[in-house]
């Protein structure tokens, strides 16, 4: 598990292996961008769903998770998917930090979530 410390408490821990980018606020579980790493070449990060848990709402932990979403991609040298809605549409707002997946690799992200709907 890679974990990162961010600012105003809030701390964000990969989880690779059941494919969780979990948020924590001073300890408690805050939010979390539920993902899968795309079979085959090219590899990709597959974003399918992000929730933020109630009582932490409008402190940026949503836009903090998929921001290191991103990053972590980027660190990797593999592209994201945005499956989830959220995170598609933080992705259409910054352009520049969440470079668009090619139209191919999101019809197989698409194929292979409808294939294994347990990565959901």
């Amino acid at each position: 598990m890679a974990d990162r410390s961010g600012r105003n408490g809030i701390d964000l821990v990969d989880d690779r292996a059941v494919g969780k980018l979990l948020a924590y606020e001073n300890g408690t579980p805050a939010g979390v961008v539920v993902y899968f790493v795309m079979d085959g070449a090219p590899a990709a990060l597959v974003a399918v769903h992000t929730v933020v848990e109630p009582g932490h709402e409008g402190k940026g932990i949503g836009s903090a998770l998929v921001r290191e979403f991103y990053a972590i991609a980027g660190r990797e040298g593999v592209p994201v998917v945005p499956l989830c809605p959220y995170a598609a549409k933080w992705a259409s707002r910054h352009p520049d930090e969440a470079p668009q997946a090619p139209a191919e690799l999101v019809e197989r992200a698409k194929e292979q979530l409808t294939s294994h709907p347990e990565l959901y």
